[in-house]
């Protein structure tokens, strides 16, 4: 892997770790409806402005129905549940958890196309499911009253990453570009009509605004624009090695920023669900075969 793309990889994955923090700082004020509403709405005027700077067309109007689709599972609902979860759990437990994303993903896809699970895939899912145990077992805020709502949301949004993971395999003729742009849109259009019912009762101040703005253009619109060039440098294969990286700044991020801990069960349970992570995708070798082969073409 070059320098330019291991500096895009880390940069992804230090945006991407951010936005629990964002979340975290401007969801009290907002509300999870109005928040995530304008998000999605600010992605998409990015990746708007984005296509006119590049020149590139507007997606498929006869895709809506896709866009549609891919907007609810892998933005409006996630962006939610998550937006719910983060008012009762750290930013840095939820960061581990959206990480288990690959491992729903693995699990819908064997029930969805019905492929027994390989051994090195079962391996994987007990250790994922042991990280997660030993996360939500030690961690203070999972232990308080309601926080078992907050867990299924932070789950729940994990799974729709991986159910849109699987629905995007089958659908392989629209660019990655349009998926992220079209279903942006659709994902502002299904979140408006919730919005009336999270009315903000004090005026936002400047830091709330910042989070916001940052949450929308950086960690949604422009982490889009990084991953798909991430994609084009080293491939999809070595591109899922942000999945590894995002936890790793979730938890520094809201250490540094929040004061959240970061004690022993949060160093072994994000440990053990990326390993388990790493199992089930296969991503180990892949990512060997993907580096070795990019070194040669290099040589």
């Amino acid at each position: 892997m070059r320098w330019a793309s291991a500096l895009c990889l880390v940069s992804l994955a230090a945006i991407w770790g951010s936005s629990f923090l964002f979340i975290r700082i401007s969801v009290p004020v907002l509300g999870p409806a109005l928040l995530m509403e304008v998000r999605a709405a600010l992605a998409a005027v990015f990746l708007l402005v984005t296509a006119g700077v590049l020149k590139k067309s507007l997606p498929p109007i006869q895709n809506w129905r896709h866009f549609l689709i891919l907007g609810f599972v892998n933005s409006a609902l996630p962006f939610l549940l998550f937006a719910y979860a983060v008012q009762m759990l750290t930013a840095s437990l939820l960061s581990v958890i959206s990480a288990t994303a690959p491992l729903w993903g693995a699990l819908i896809g064997a029930l969805w196309y019905r492929k027994p699970l390989m051994p090195r895939q079962t391996t994987g899912l007990f250790l994922g499911l042991a990280g997660v145990s030993v996360l939500v077992g030690y961690d203070s805020a999972a232990q308080l009253e309601g926080a078992s709502f907050a867990l299924v949301a932070g789950f729940g949004a994990a799974s729709l990453y991986g159910v849109a993971s699987v629905y995007a395999q089958a659908v392989t003729h629209i660019a990655p570009f349009d998926n992220a742009h079209g279903s942006m849109w659709a994902a502002t259009l299904l979140l408006l009509p919730l919005v009336p019912f999270s009315p903000v009762d004090t005026v936002p101040d400047a830091p709330i605004l910042l989070a916001v703005l940052m949450l929308g253009v950086l960690c949604t619109g422009f982490a889009y624009l990084l991953y798909f060039r991430l994609v084009a440098d080293v491939g999809a294969s070595a591109a899922l090695s942000v999945t590894f990286l995002i936890p790793v700044f979730g938890i520094f991020w809201g250490y540094l920023f929040l004061g959240e801990p970061v004690g022993w069960h949060t160093v072994l349970g994000t440990l053990l669900v990326l390993l388990g992570t790493a199992l089930v995708t296969g991503f180990l070798p892949r990512f060997r075969q993907v580096v070795l082969s990019k070194a040669v073409d290099h040589e």
